[in-house]
């Protein structure tokens, strides 16, 4: 296990690839951890020195006092960074790690070499969409993550994905079951609050996105929405659900490799 101090805990990551790589950084969903790219390391590794982190409140990493914020996130991956004496890395971020990855990109572009951004919105949600949620998990702590876990598998998988490889799908609902009650709400809270629709276009560097056709939590549309701004990008779109990485295992890998190699 590694660890970087920060002002207030420890960020857990773990680093795969030659040190003298360069570094991409993976950065995990709303109820994941950095796990969420075991199918990708392989591949991933032998081109890049791969530094992937359990997001504040998630996995590992410290749990502190809610709410959150994307930009307290945002400032979490460039103490990581500092830490590890990394000046500019490749980022991907999926979901709640999309809009980790557009905040970079928005206010830390000189820490950037290329932008991926998965399965996320510069807006996801609505205040009506988020409050339920943090409501229940406040109220019901651990039964309310078991809960969670097992309502995730319609949002985060296409229905032919869950049947055929329960073996990928049960870990990852698992590690939300275990999340942090505390951790979780904190950071809906972070995805409630982002609203980064007028500041994207300010994004300059290279930058993809990718989306999943069967995504009924960030749309194909909320991916056209971030290319149509964000200038020179590209998308990509797949046959998945919201947790595409997941489900794509080594094609997400190739595309992402394919775009950073460029």
């Amino acid at each position: 296990m590694a660890f970087v101090q920060l002002e207030d805990g420890e960020l857990h990551y773990q680093i795969d690839g030659p040190e003298s790589a360069p570094v991409l950084v993976l950065s995990n969903s709303l109820g994941t951890d950095l796990h969420m790219w075991d199918a990708q390391i392989p591949a991933l590794s032998k081109s890049f020195r791969v530094v992937r982190y359990d997001t504040r409140g998630h996995g590992q990493s410290l749990v502190t006092q809610g709410p959150y914020t994307i930009e307290q996130l945002g400032r979490d991956v460039l103490a990581l960074l500092d830490a590890l004496k990394i000046d500019r890395a490749h980022f991907c971020g999926l979901s709640m790690g999309g809009l980790i990855g557009q905040w970079l990109g928005i206010h830390g572009n000189d820490r950037l070499h290329k932008l991926i951004l998965c399965n996320t919105a510069a807006k996801i949600g609505d205040s009506e969409t988020w409050a339920p949620r943090i409501a229940q998990v406040e109220k019901g702590g651990k039964r309310a993550m078991t809960e969670m876990g097992a309502g995730a598998v319609g949002r985060w998988f296409t229905p032919g994905f869950v049947s055929q490889h329960p073996d990928k799908v049960t870990p990852i609902t698992d590690v939300l079951a275990a999340t942090s009650p505390l951790g979780y709400a904190a950071c809906c809270a972070a995805v409630r609050d982002a609203d980064l629709r007028k500041e994207v276009g300010s994004i300059t560097v290279p930058t993809l996105i990718i989306c999943g056709s069967h995504d009924a939590v960030t749309t194909v549309a909320d991916g056209h929405f971030l290319q149509n701004h964000i200038h020179g990008s590209e998308l990509s779109d797949y046959y998945a659900a919201h947790l595409s990485s997941v489900e794509l295992g080594e094609v997400f890998a190739l595309r992402v490799t394919e775009f950073l190699l460029a």
